[in-house]
């Protein structure tokens, strides 16, 4: 069952990233990683650099420690640093990282509604030859 939403407004004058009221929102939270990091510490809670490096295989040291540093700045993820030895980080998710839960829980329901349908498309696109002249 399908729902109307209604988009708000940008200022249609301007460029299309300012034209557009949530791009900036999307740089933020839909970069490759920042998704699969977020939903990790919101998942497991705080964790350590390498519990993270364990649980998004892929990911490089490098892009997830740029990753982290990003979210911190961004105020989605909060850093923790133990005076310890050896030194210990934590990383958790922040309140504001925390109030995308029910945005990322209604992308996982459209998901589910809706990746077959999306498959069946670029099959049928796929299958069709591209519509390039």
């Amino acid at each position: 069952m399908a729902t109307e939403m209604s988009w708000p407004a940008g200022d249609a004058t301007a460029g299309p990233e300012v034209a557009c009221p949530i791009s900036p929102v999307v740089d933020i939270v839909f970069s490759r990683w920042t998704t699969p990091i977020l939903w990790s510490l919101h998942t497991f809670g705080r964790q350590r650099f390498v519990e993270l490096q364990r649980r998004i295989k892929s990911i490089t040291p490098k892009v997830l420690t740029q990753r982290l540093r990003q979210l911190e700045r961004d105020g989605l993820v909060v850093r923790t640093y133990h005076p310890e030895v050896p030194p210990r980080v934590e990383y958790e998710i922040s309140e504001l990282g925390r109030s995308l839960a029910p945005l990322f829980a209604h992308l996982a329901e459209w998901a589910a509604t809706n990746l077959e349908h999306v498959d069946r498309a670029r099959r049928h696109y796929d299958d069709a030859g591209s519509p390039r002249g």
